[in-house]
Order: C-alpha cells, then sequence, then structure tokens
C-alpha cells in the first residue's frame, strides 16, 4: 500500500485514482468512443439520458454487457431556465419533490431498459440546486441519500479521498482539451495521491462539447502503461472503495 494526501491509503499499491466520465449517451460515444475504450481495456462510467438510449437500445445494453458503469443523469435533464432549451424544465421552478421524482424515473428507466442499478449519479449542468432566491435549495442531500456518488462538473481540482463530498465529488472537463493538458492534471493527481475525475461528451466531433478521438486513443494507452501505480476505475468502483475505506 502507498501512503497518499493525509492518512487515506490506495488498493494494491496504488498511488492515485482516475474516473473517466461521459455524459447524455451520445452516438458518438457508441460510434467512436466504445471501441477505443475497449481497446485498451478501461471501463468508464456513463451518465444516460433516457431518450438518448432509447433510440439505440440494444447498443447500450452491449456497453452494459463491456463491463462498464451506467449512471444516472436524471429522467429529463432539468438545468437553469437561463439555458433557452431547458426553458420549459427549468431547476428554477422544482421542488425538491419533484427532483426526488426525477431521480427515481431515471433510476427505474435503467433498471428496465439496460438491467443494472445506478449506483452513481451525475448533476446535468452541474447544478445542484431547485428553485431561486428564499426558495433555492441545494438537492445534494437527495443525492447522497440515493447514490453512492454525485459528480458534479466544471470544477478545477481533483478529489482528496480523506476529505471530498462522495455527493459532489469533482470532475475536470475534458472537452477540447489537449493531451498535454489531461496528462498534467494526471501527474498531479500522481502527486497528491489523489482521485481525479475527467468528463466528456461527444467523442471525435467537431463540436465544442467533444474530445478529440485520437487524444482519447494516446490518453487510454498513457494511462495503461502507468496502471501499476494509477487505478484505472469506475466512479462507483472507486467511490465504493473511498467510502469503505473512511468507514472501517
Amino acid at each position: 500500500m502507498v501512503e497518499s494526501r493525509g492518512t487515506f491509503r490506495w488498493c494494491d499499491g496504488k498511488q492515485a485514482a482516475l474516473s473517466l466520465t461521459f455524459d447524455d449517451a451520445r452516438s458518438s460515444q457508441l460510434d467512436r468512443g466504445l471501441a477505443i475504450l475497449n481497446k485498451h481495456g478501461i471501463r468508464v462510467s456513463f451518465y444516460i439520458s433516457p431518450k438518448n438510449v432509447e433510440k439505440r437500445a440494444g447498443d447500450w445494453q452491449r456497453v452494459v454487457s463491456d463491463g462498464h458503469e451506467i449512471g444516472n443523469h436524471t429522467y429529463s435533464h432539468p438545468c437553469s431556465g437561463n439555458y433557452t432549451w431547458s426553458r420549459d424544465n427549468a431547476l428554477e421552478d422544482y421542488t425538491l419533490e419533484r427532483m426526488g421524482a426525477e431521480l427515481a424515473a431515471g433510476d427505474e428507466f435503467i433498471a428496465q431498459a439496460l438491467g443494472v442499478e445506478a449506483r452513481t449519479f451525475a448533476y446535468p449542468c452541474a447544478q445542484p440546486f431547485v428553485g431561486r432566491g428564499r426558495t433555492l435549495r441545494s438537492y445534494v442531500p437527495l443525492i447522497a441519500e440515493r447514490y453512492v456518488v454525485g459528480r458534479d462538473f466544471f470544477n478545477s481540482t481533483s478529489n482528496a479521498p480523506d476529505f471530498c463530498d462522495l455527493a459532489l465529488v469533482a470532475c475536470v472537463d475534458s472537452d477540447r482539451t489537449s493531451l498535454e493538458e489531461l496528462w498534467a492534471r494526471v501527474e498531479q493527481a500522481m502527486e497528491e495521491g489523489s482521485w481525479l475525475v475527467f468528463g466528456s461528451h461527444e467523442v471525435g466531433e467537431s463540436k465544442w462539447q467533444s474530445m478529440d478521438a485520437e487524444v482519447l486513443d494516446e490518453l487510454c494507452r498513457r494511462l495503461r502503461a502507468i496502471e501499476d501505480k494509477l487505478w484505472l476505475g469506475t466512479v462507483a468502483a472507486v467511490g465504493e472503495y473511498v467510502c469503505s475505506t473512511r468507514t472501517s
């Protein structure tokens, strides 16, 4: 075992942990990303949107068979009404009770469509609130009650395993990011003994929410080369280890 930041120790002599995550069940994840991930034998966490899974249910069932994690991303992806496309499904108009129903519907869809239990969650648009002004409430406690991990987004740090809030785990945006920038993050996490989470959307598309396919391929190759020192695990696997180690 290798000692990390504080008194936390990673398993099997690892120095740090890394989880790759992808949001919304985009088609490019199936068409481009999956082959790269499977080629390198790296299992990742997919936070799905039901309407996208329904378009290619058989393909997403194969994702499960390949050993990847499926996590909840809500049923209808509510975000702030400041996004015009979410104005009719705005978090500002939600209550905690309505969000609880959203989470339950997402879990039920995953169980019925893909035959697995969602153990982790990713906040849509990285906005963990409902309501506005004096009625604004955090729904992080709901996530803490239902899931092992709640994954945030747009963060600038990795996670201290002996300190981080598992219901609001930091995630670094890896869309439109160079290999050098991503690798610098990996090296920093190794030095700190921390848990680094990357979050992406499309793979290989010419869009702002996209990770270059060649970058993903080379990143995976480099990660496998140091897997004796770095744990490459799904969010659920790493989160469950962190939780059990902190409470043991």
